[in-house]
């Protein structure tokens, strides 16, 4: 079977909520989309914290046709104050404060952010366009939990 555009985002979105909840962090989505996906609460922290949620499915080939990636579009302005980028197929969630998105999204088309990770450890760009996965461990969820929810 395969998923819709939809499902995976709500997949993403599911999955983020359960390790936030094995954090002590709850959250709930919002009913509407108008640029925020979740909004999370700790106790640690002074407010909730609002967060925009992309989803891929999985890697897939960069640009159509070159090596397997995960990307995301962020929206200039968008109004939730992190953004999460979700890797269904590995599980993995990276979670970046809106201020980060500008300083390593590799492309700003048409007041849009676009960050692409490369997931072929053994591709060596030419351009500084892609970056690697493994480039942004340090916002891995499990690595930046402490500093964005005091848990």
């Amino acid at each position: 079977m395969k998923l819709q555009m939809a499902q995976i985002g709500r997949c993403g979105e599911l999955l983020l909520q359960y390790e936030l909840l094995l954090l002590g962090v709850e959250s709930a989505p919002m009913s509407t989309d108008a640029g925020v996906d979740l909004v999370a609460y700790s106790p640690k922290m002074a407010r909730p914290a609002t967060i925009q949620v992309k989803t891929n499915l999985r890697p897939k080939p960069s640009g159509g046709r070159g090596k397997s990636a995960l990307d995301g579009w962020i929206p200039d302005g968008c109004p939730a104050g992190l953004i999460a980028l979700v890797d269904l197929s590995a599980r993995r969630i990276w979670l970046l404060k809106a201020s980060e998105i500008q300083k390593v999204a590799q492309q700003k088309p048409r007041g849009r952010y676009h960050v692409c990770m490369s997931t072929d450890r053994a591709y060596q760009p030419q351009k500084a366009r892609l970056a690697h996965d493994y480039e942004f461990q340090k916002y891995l969820l499990a690595n930046r939990a402490s500093k964005l929810f005091g848990v």
